[in-house]
């Protein structure tokens, strides 16, 4: 039964003839003619106002939702979906509402899920009256189903009917629309119907000399019981005088392997490095699918030991393959079942977990990290058992596991004594702090209450003189209590420049002049530097005190002899500052601060 929606259609106007002729027998009596007689007016039936049909971007992304659920086999949850988008384009008032783009996308879910009646049923529904219509890619999907399904003499039947131009929607027979039929057809390895397609169609698979149709017929010898077939589909590439693809090579290359052609295989890897390098042409270089497939050959007369693998690994990985480096880590696992020498080092695994750490895959860096303690040969280092739970975090952290990631992150902050800030783990760990905040921070940082970063050094500096500088010129041993009392102390010259700063660590010869033992001319910054760039400035440095002088180099640099100092800032002024700050174990906190910038000088 087809229901048809009712129209809303307007009242016309009534005609002033009209009127005059019939005058409605309700009407009142004229009015006075003191009284003013008021306009009729002939009020509309005003429709409700209907939501408009579905845009654009509201299909786009229900095409989306289809595609993605069809990767899961989760064709219930797509008919849902599809229903209720439909209950409401027809509350909206715009009948079914999805477009032909849709569904096929529906169409191309039932066949992949194997539901090749719904697919016929939707089908049906699309070309009959009040459907969003058919297309090309509609008969292509329909076909591929049923080249699926092995109804061959229903896909015949309709490519017939497109043949002859009596089929809804008028598809163009085209190769595109065949392929699809006649790979279901390989797949199920039915040569006979395959080859009698092609030979039925023969005029239209050649239509624009297309390489697909070639691979397609080497790919069904490969299936079927005579595999060095695909060869002679080779030699017809060439006398066509199209070229050789990468697909092709590694199609003749698998068709050798399984032959047990070890030789032939070999050649044909040659002649595709050689033709692509002939050709200055990258995509006909072998990928990690040519030499998977020749990982293959049992009987081959090269060996291919552990040192061998774990390269191919590492080139893939480096080439961005991931799925390449899978499949030679999957071969070495699987050989290794047979032969002890081929077990992976812990290298390889760090490898790997480097790489899906990277894109935030969460659950095999997990994996591997289980794995590489009972799978790997040789010993674990501490350095490679970090590095794994460091790229555990990358993972955590890259898949939005913030609480996993500042886990990981207090376990490593507790296991390492330094690390540095440009390292890997130490990028990963300022992103974590990032994304953690300030009060659920790991590192334990300090607040100056009293200190504006933005404020000049100048307020917070030191008169120089009040640091008792030293003379340039004198022994060590002369002063050396000095240095137990102040770890690092400026020296002057006969003019009273500052020449130098000498830092305790650096004091290692008794009888030598402080001059020599100082880190060269003394980090100078001019009175305007905010306090902030000096702070940057002293752990980029690793250096413990800055000079200020009134004039000089914006920001830092050698000191210049007509500079004269104004005074120095330096890290105890910042253990000052928090001492001062904190009301409980002021000075545990100062020492705490110490304790932090010497490991951040460490790392």
């Amino acid at each position: 039964m087809m229901l048809l929606r009712p129209r809303f259609l307007s009242p016309s106007p009534i005609s002033s003839s009209s009127s005059s002729s019939s005058p409605s027998p309700r009407r009142s009596p004229p009015p006075s003619s003191s009284t003013p007689r008021p306009r009729a007016r002939h009020r509309r039936r005003r429709r409700a106002p209907s939501s408009p049909p579905p845009t654009q971007p509201e299909l786009r992304r229900l095409t989306s939702r289809i595609v993605d659920l069809t990767r899961r086999r989760q064709l219930p949850q797509i008919m849902d979906e599809v229903g209720a988008a439909r209950r409401r384009a027809v509350d909206r008032g715009a009948g079914g509402g999805l477009n032909t783009i849709v569904m096929n996308a529906v169409l191309e879910a039932c066949v992949r899920c194997g539901d090749v009646g719904l697919a016929l049923t939707l089908f049906d529904e699309m070309r009959g009256p009040g459907g969003c219509g058919v297309d090309g890619v509609s008969y292509g999907i329909l076909l591929k189903g049923l080249g699926i399904a092995r109804r061959i003499d229903d896909a015949f039947e309709i490519l017939e009917s497109i043949e002859k131009d009596t089929s809804i929607g008028s598809p163009r027979l085209s190769p595109h629309l065949i392929c699809g039929f006649l790979n279901a057809l390989i797949e199920a390895g039915d040569m006979r119907r395959a080859n009698a397609l092609v030979a039925r169609f023969r005029q239209v698979l050649y239509e624009g000399h297309s390489i697909l149709l070639y691979n397609l017929l080497m790919k069904g010898y490969i299936k079927s019981n005579f595999p060095l077939g695909a060869l002679t589909v080779k030699d017809e590439i060439l006398r066509q005088g199209l070229k050789p693809d990468r697909l092709t090579y590694n199609t003749i290359i698998s068709a050798c392997v399984k032959s047990a052609e070890i030789d032939m295989a070999i050649q044909f890897l040659e002649d595709m490095k050689e033709e692509a390098k002939r050709d200055n042409n990258p995509e006909l270089l072998p990928d990690a699918v040519t030499y998977t497939t020749l990982l293959k050959m049992k009987s081959a007369p090269i060996s291919i030991d552990r040192t061998a693998y774990t390269a191919m690994v590492d080139a893939l990985l480096a080439c961005g393959s991931i799925n390449g480096a899978l499949c030679i880590f999957g071969e070495i696992i699987k050989q290794a079942g047979n032969n002890k020498d081929l077990r992976p080092k812990p290298h390889l695994y760090l490898s790997i977990m480097r790489a899906f750490a990277t894109i935030g895959d969460l659950d095999m860096v997990k994996r591997l990290n289980k794995r590489m303690w009972p799978d790997s040969v040789g010993s674990i280092s501490r350095s490679a058992k970090e590095e794994a739970d460091e790229l555990l975090m990358e993972a955590a952290l890259n898949n939005n596991q913030i609480d996993m990631a500042r886990g990981l992150l207090r376990r490593i902050v507790n296991e390492k004594e330094c690390f540095s800030w440009t390292s890997r783990v130490g990028m990963v760990a300022v992103k974590v702090e990032t994304l953690s905040g300030f009060t659920n921070s790991l590192l334990r940082p300090h607040v100056f209450p009293q200190i504006v970063l933005n404020d000049p050094v100048e307020k917070y500096m030191i008169p120089f003189q009040e640091t008792q500088p030293l003379h340039a010129d004198l022994i060590l041993e002369e002063v050396v209590m000095r240095f137990f009392k102040d770890p690092v102390v400026p020296i002057v010259d006969d003019w009273g420049s500052c020449v130098g700063i000498v830092h305790r660590q650096d004091c290692t010869k008794i009888d030598a002049p402080l001059l020599s033992m100082s880190r060269g001319p003394p980090l100078c910054v001019p009175t305007s530097t905010s306090v902030e760039h000096v702070i940057d400035l002293l752990l980029r440095e690793k250096s413990k005190m800055v000079v200020v002088v009134k004039r000089g180099n914006m920001y830092e640099g050698s000191y210049a002899s007509s500079s004269r100092p104004l005074g120095v800032f330096s890290l105890a002024i910042l253990w000052k500052f928090t001492a001062d700050a904190t009301d409980i174990d002021g000075m545990d906190a100062a020492h705490q601060l110490q304790q932090d910038v010497e490991a951040s000088n460490c790392g």
